[in-house]
């Protein structure tokens, strides 16, 4: 019984080697572990090929930079801080400052000459009621006149009236006339009105979308939700996600609504147009100057009407490229990053190869694998190296 029990476990301690090297391919060697992290980014990059990581473990950052030429990670964007005063409400008494050509003649037009006609008007009106009352007071008429009609009266108020809306017509057909006859745009953006967030769309641009709700103040959030700060904007008109258009550049609106009447305004730029479900409408602005402009939505929308914010980010147009290529879009006439093909052979370095050892003297070669074709010259098929390296064990 000793004896049979002895022989059993000598061969147990003989099969304990071809245990071991059956299983180790299971447990990758150290420098395999350590060599993954070096080529993942340049792997899921490229997964149509093997990189070199994967033909060699020991392959390098420089030769998995071969293998995926071009794996760059996504840019970011740094949105610009809201300077109190410009683009949003800051109490004073009047228009906000205008920072379009439309806004700057429409202002003009409603400081310089609107308010001076109703202020001259309202003056003679009173100087006519006051005189009046003096000249034809009961004292000095105890006898009134009995005159019914004056020919040069009745001219006089029905001429000055015309005259009056003429003086106003001129200029307000020309300010409409620059209003709705834009110029030829450099970039198109749709806003979508929702109940009760914005949302845009850039289709010169990729046709990608953002989606801009209100930041909430910070006792209103959860614990590590992001909330509003100065550099957002004020409270209740700062958002997550800014509308981006370039400097100096003639920007289309198109303005629909998914569910019921919204309104897409902004009083720095002078536009104000309805967002109607099924309707598309049109607007422009071209804004010089930087920054960052506060609107809202200004039509009776619903329970949450008064949470719609619009944030405009005027950026200069090499930041404007900056924040497409964020988002995942592309600028007009770029040419897009190549998307490598999963039927072409790749491209890797030979020193990213290890090369099979020969064979041992009279061994036979290895047999190629059935259906296998021959890997043209300088490109590798997938697993080459692996299928030589196993040959040989």
């Amino acid at each position: 019984m000793t004896l049979k029990t002895g022989l059993i476990a000598l061969a147990a301690i003989g099969m304990l080697p071809m245990v071991a090297q059956a299983q180790t391919p299971a447990n990758p060697a150290p420098q395999e572990q350590a060599a993954a992290p070096a080529g993942a980014a340049a792997t899921a990059a490229t997964p149509a090929g093997p990189s070199a990581a994967a033909v060699n473990p020991s392959a390098t950052p420089a030769d998995a930079a071969a293998v995926a030429p071009g794996a760059a990670a996504t840019p970011t964007f740094e949105h610009a801080p809201a300077v109190k005063g410009v683009g949003m409400p800051d109490g004073r008494m009047g228009l906000q400052e205008q920072y379009t050509p439309v806004g700057r003649e429409a202002a003009a037009f409603h400081n310089n000459w609107l308010l001076a006609l109703c202020a001259a008007i309202s003056l003679f009106v009173l100087a006519l009621l006051v005189w009046t009352m003096i000249r034809y007071r009961r004292s000095a008429n105890p006898t009134p006149s009995r005159t019914s009609h004056n020919t040069f009266v009745e001219v006089v108020w029905t001429l000055v009236p015309v005259l009056v809306l003429v003086a106003i017509a001129v200029p307000s057909i020309r300010l409409i006339r620059h209003q709705y006859s834009p110029p030829p745009a450099d970039l198109t953006v749709k806003v979508i009105g929702n109940q009760w967030y914005w949302s845009y769309q850039y289709p010169d641009n990729g046709g990608f979308e953002i989606v801009s709700n209100m930041l909430k103040e910070k006792n209103e959030v959860a614990a590590g939700a992001r909330f509003r700060t100065d550099a957002d904007g004020p409270r209740l008109l700062a958002v997550d996600e800014r509308l981006v258009i370039p400097a100096g550049k003639v920007v289309k609106f198109i303005v629909t609504s998914n569910d019921v009447i919204h309104s897409f305004a902004m009083p720095a730029f002078w536009t104000k147009t309805d967002a109607n479900p099924g309707i598309l409408n049109e607007t422009w602005v071209k804004v010089d100057k930087p920054g960052v402009y506060f609107g809202q939505c200004s039509e009776l929308c619903g329970a949450r009407h008064g949470f719609m914010p619009v944030v405009i980010e005027v950026v200069a147009p090499e930041r404007f490229a900056q924040w497409v290529a964020s988002k995942g879009g592309t600028m007009p006439g770029a040419t897009p990053a190549a998307v490598p093909d999963s039927t072409a052979a790749t491209q890797v370095s030979p020193a990213a190869v290890t090369p099979a050892p020969a064979p041992a003297a009279g061994a036979a070669a290895p047999a190629p694998a059935a259906g296998a074709a021959p890997a043209a010259p300088g490109t590798t098929q997938p697993n080459v190296a692996n299928r030589a390296t196993t040959g040989t064990n």
